[in-house]
């Protein structure tokens, strides 16, 4: 059995401009329907692009709380 940590890819490594919900929600150390009531009150942290009824959570973003919350 793979831990989390195997399934998601390192922020620093990551190239994608916008994440699936879960790997938004590893990397911001949230539940994933956490970011899902943000999206859904437009009241959260970062917001996200709705892509075909999908969301997707810009890494830049996501780096920019991490970034913050380590100074």
């Amino acid at each position: 059995m793979q831990s989390d940590l195997n399934q998601f890819t390192p922020l620093e490594k990551e190239t994608r401009t916008h994440v699936p919900t879960d790997d938004a929600a590893f990397h911001l150390n949230r539940r994933p329907q956490t970011l899902r009531a943000w999206a859904c009150a437009e009241n959260g942290l970062i917001r996200p692009m709705r892509i075909n009824g999908r969301l997707a959570w810009p890494v830049a973003s996501i780096r920019s709380i991490l970034e913050g919350a380590s100074k």
